[in-house]
């Protein structure tokens, strides 16, 4: 079992804002690198046949009855393929998770998963919390993840897994602040507020 955990400062980008914008499976997406598709998923999805819509809009482009119609559910299942690259190793990943717990009123929320691939698979168990920055000028992400690998990616050990999750950690929560920033500046308050009702 390996556990990753950390928690990542977003300045002037409120709680509410920080919760839409993860709550969002294609801005989701959009922020993790190698990820092809997030989608909802049903006893007939087929990994190799869903073609996902590359155009779809983000905040604050989309529209916000979009935004909030594909939400993540609490309860709700779907599948993401995704390729990691550890070391020569560049395993597709046809993954499912569920969302366990989410909470719109303390912007927590838990998910559970499993994934597999031709020589690497996993399971893994995963939650974040959204909370005000103590001088009330922002938020802080707190996430954490326990992960059961096996198959060739786990024969390169911790010391090569390590910092190829850190960075793609890194690399989410940049791009994630980007479009957090996007949102901050662009989107009007009547939007968030509706958003923030639909949710």
């Amino acid at each position: 079992m390996m556990e990753f955990d950390g928690e990542f400062d977003l300045e002037n980008v409120p709680p509410e804002k920080a919760w839409i914008v993860l709550s969002d499976p294609v801005a989701v997406r959009n922020s993790l690198k190698g990820c092809r598709y997030i989608a909802p998923m049903d006893d007939d999805f087929n990994f190799d046949e869903y073609e996902p819509d590359e155009d779809l809009e983000t905040l604050p482009e989309a529209d916000a009855e979009v935004v909030a119609a594909r939400a993540f559910e609490e309860g709700g299942t779907y599948a993401a393929l995704m390729q990691v690259g550890v070391g020569s190793v560049k395993p597709r990943f046809e993954t499912t998770v569920t969302i366990d717990e989410r909470d719109d009123e303390t912007f927590e929320m838990i998910a559970s998963g499993s994934g597999d691939a031709s020589s690497s698979s996993f399971s893994m168990s995963s939650g974040m919390r959204i909370h005000e920055l103590e001088d009330g000028d922002g938020s802080r992400i707190e996430w954490w993840t326990e992960a059961d690998i096996s198959g060739r990616i786990a024969q390169l050990g911790s010391r090569v897994i390590q910092p190829v999750a850190t960075k793609i950690v890194n690399n989410f929560f940049s791009s994630i602040e980007q479009q957090m920033t996007d949102v901050d500046e662009e989107t009007d308050s009547g939007v968030t507020d509706r958003l923030r009702n639909m949710l």
